[in-house]
């Protein structure tokens, strides 16, 4: 068995190679666009120019700059989210040059976005630059989180207590984790394995997953059982890996009246969970007045004894507040990252509930585990899993999470929620086969729901045919200049599969019923262009906010009563490349309700077991149309 102190230096090898991938591609980014500055450039981490608007200040009292940018009509999703750090540059006579000055996303929207900015100089000096040069953004390296996570390996490898070793070796393996014995529990609400799984999260003295495939009702569960925990503790410490889903699961806890602290940075807060926020309660406190006031007489030159009793008193209503703020919290929320803030202090809680936590870096993990005596994590390694962008520290493990270990570990911590509520069965079955041993069932309410009982659940149209006779070279797939792919003939037809679909159903039914479609492809690139010839058409114009067009990762979580998906691989190799990942289509088909369409070339992606039985099972439940070359939905 490997020993603890390698594995943690392993652990942080690995986040070091992570930290070097981002920070050379970064400056591979920079260097590439540096002979393009001139033209204007639109890329998901990139834009130039962007020109200076007002500046004012957020509800945090922080300064904020607007910035203005074309909107191009293909435009790209952005890759600038709330909070992240955001690097501003210009172009002069010796070369490209950063502006010293770091500044965060606070909100973003169509061709516009407002950074918050780190001080009355910063702002000034942008607006000097703004009147010689043209300004560009790029996305910034988020250099904080590699620290904490590097940080948290190195003391989760040194720290001593029994407590916490005893749990660190039933994460590794080293020990095997114990349960204790609890009245049977009963939630009349619940189907039978969502119980079983609250019971086990109340019941484990280390780890348990709670496993919830699509539309299984996960976080309905994650949030009975931390009530439940609540019973028996006072406090509870709730993660997940991002912003968006700490404050999903919290608004559900709002929802049952819990009373939530939410930590971490406001700007990449949700409207909903301000009011909860640290700050936002920190300033509503009663004492805050008193405070504030101290501070304002410090900062307008108090001095002698005066100002050191005053400095006394900050300090101690500093302390105080903090205190209340956590004391009155039944639940605290952030991120993993956010676990490890100052305000956190030496905090501990005696129960950790990770969300999502298939989509969490290992490192990530143990900021938070660093906090808690037994952890219950909730997610599903068949769907998602996290980013890795270096592929040395992928294929070194830094890609396969805490959660996927403990599950092979130890079978017995996990409870696989079996009951799901979202899709028709013919578009669960194969999932249910190929990613959970076929033990997925319908919910009598899911089982055969359909948008019109004169449709299948299921259809395929299959390229293959028309590509090998068509000489339109638009038909096979392309690389595009930011190195996604396309595939423009698979689009149209896309498009006009759609249109038929609607007139089949009718515009007015999709109205009235509000049916909503989402189309999906791995691809960026395509993405864009099916953004673009729908955009292009006045027949959709009417339905456009119920049609939805992303990639995989940006429809995690999400459904749609009709899924669409484009898979854009052509070619006579059968290279498929990240679809092998086939935990990507397994995201993309579940999030259909009643009625999933593939369009695809099944000759490209025979050669992989899966798509050869994916394609069977359409024929066997569904539709399977192989487009000759004189169909009219090739032309």
């Amino acid at each position: 068995m490997e020993n603890i102190g390698t594995y943690f230096s392993r652990q942080r090898e690995l986040v070091a190679m992570e930290l070097e991938e981002e920070r050379q591609a970064y400056r591979r980014s920079l260097e590439r666009r540096m002979g393009t500055f001139g033209n204007t450039i639109h890329e998901p981490a990139f834009r130039y120019p962007v020109s200076l608007g007002t500046s004012g200040r957020n509800a945090l009292n922080q300064l904020t700059v607007d910035l203005r940018f074309e909107v191009l009509e293909d435009e790209a999703e952005l890759d600038f989210e709330p909070g992240h750090p955001v690097t501003l540059f210009y172009l002069n006579d010796s070369g490209t040059r950063e502006v010293p000055h770091q500044c965060h996303v606070e909100r973003v929207g169509d061709g516009w976005m407002t950074l918050s900015v780190p001080s009355q100089v910063a702002i000034q000096s942008l607006r000097a630059l703004a009147d010689r040069h043209l300004l560009g953004m790029q996305l910034g390296v988020d250099n904080t989180s590699f620290r904490v996570m590097s940080e948290s390996l190195a003391a989760a490898e040194q720290r001593e207590e029994e407590r916490f070793v005893r749990l660190r070796d039933v994460l590794l393996g080293r020990a095997q984790p114990a349960f204790r014995q609890l009245p049977r529990l009963s939630y009349p609400w619940l189907n039978s394995s969502q119980q079983a799984a609250i019971q086990k999260a109340v019941e484990c003295q280390e780890v348990c997953i709670i496993h919830g495939p699509p539309g299984t009702g996960k976080t309905t569960t994650l949030v009975e059982a931390i009530i439940e925990t609540l019973q028996r503790e006072t406090q509870v410490l709730v993660c997940a890996p991002s912003n968006a889903a700490v404050d999903w699961i919290s608004e559900q806890l709002m929802r049952r009246s819990i009373h939530v602290l939410r930590v971490g940075n406001p700007l990449r807060m949700s409207d909903e969970m301000l009011d909860c926020s640290y700050e936002r309660r920190y300033s509503a406190h009663p004492d805050y007045h008193e405070l504030w006031n101290i501070r304002k007489a410090l900062r307008e030159g108090s001095k002698g004894e005066q100002a050191h009793r005053m400095r006394n008193r900050q300090t101690e209503l500093e302390i105080k507040i903090n205190a209340d703020l956590f004391e009155q919290a039944r639940v605290v929320s952030c991120t993993l990252i956010g676990s490890a803030y100052r305000i956190m202090g030496r905090r501990r809680f005696s129960t950790l509930f990770i969300d999502e936590a298939a989509q969490a870096l290992e490192p990530a993990c143990w900021a938070a585990i660093l906090r808690a005596d037994r952890v219950v994590m909730g997610g599903d390694h068949q769907q998602l899993p996290p980013t890795v962008k270096s592929l040395e520290a992928a294929k070194g493990g830094l890609a396969r999470t805490l959660m996927e270990k403990v599950v092979a570990l130890h079978p017995r911590c996990v409870s696989l929620l079996t009951t799901q509520y979202r899709m028709n069965e013919d578009i669960m079955a194969f999932p249910s086969r190929w990613f959970y041993h076929g033990r997925l069932q319908s919910a009598p309410e899911a089982a055969h729901r359909q948008v019109s009982p004169l449709d299948t659940p299921l259809t395929w149209i299959d390229t293959s045919e028309y590509s090998e006779d068509s000489e339109n070279s638009d038909h096979s797939e392309k690389r595009t200049h930011t190195g996604s792919l396309t595939n423009a003939q698979e689009a149209r037809l896309l498009i006009h599969v759609l249109r038929d679909y609607i007139d089949m159903l009718s515009p007015q039914k999709i109205e009235s019923e509000r049916i909503d479609f989402g189309i999906i492809t791995p691809y960026r690139g395509q993405a864009r262009l099916i953004r673009r010839l729908l955009k292009m058409q006045h027949y959709f114009r009417r339905l456009r906010r119920h049609i939805t067009v992303g990639t995989v990762d940006g429809f995690q979580g999400q459904e749609r009563d009709v899924i669409l998906i484009s898979l854009v691989r052509d070619n006579a190799e059968g290279h498929i490349g990240f679809l092998r990942d086939l935990r990507r289509m397994n995201v993309a088909m579940t999030r259909a309700r009643m009625k999933l369409i593939i369009v695809g070339n099944a000759q490209t992606l025979n050669r992989h077991r899966f798509y050869r039985e994916l394609a069977d099972h359409f024929r066997q439940l569904g539709d399977f149309i192989e487009l000759q070359p004189d169909s009219p939905q090739s032309a």
